[in-house]
C-alpha cells in the first residue's frame, strides 16, 4: 500500500527517522511499491534509501552524512588533428 503523505507513514518510522529521512523513505517506498515490488521489498529499498544519506548511531538516532564535497572533474583530451 503507497503512502498518498509522509504523514501516514507507521509511528515507529516517523518516531526514529528525523523529517528528511521520513521523505526519503516516503518516496523511496511509494517508487518501489509504483514499481511492482512487495510490501516487504518496498520496505527494504526504502530503508536502503536511507541508510544512503543517514547512519543510525548506538542509541538509534538517526544523523545525516556528510555531503561528499570532491569534485571529481577531469580535463578531457582528444588526439585531435
Amino acid at each position: 500500500m503507497a503512502y498518498s503523505k509522509v504523514e501516514e507513514l507507521p509511528q515507529d518510522i516517523k518516531e526514529q527517522l528525523p523529517e528528511h529521512a521520513q521523505q526519503i523513505f516516503f518516496a523511496a517506498f511509494n517508487a518501489a511499491q509504483s514499481d511492482g515490488l512487495s510490501e516487504d521489498g518496498a520496505r527494504e529499498i526504502a530503508w536502503n534509501s536511507v541508510r544512503h544519506k543517514y547512519t543510525q548511531t548506538k542509541d538509534g538516532k538517526w544523523d545525516r552524512k556528510p555531503e561528499d564535497t570532491a569534485q571529481h572533474n577531469k580535463a578531457i583530451t582528444t588526439g585531435g588533428n
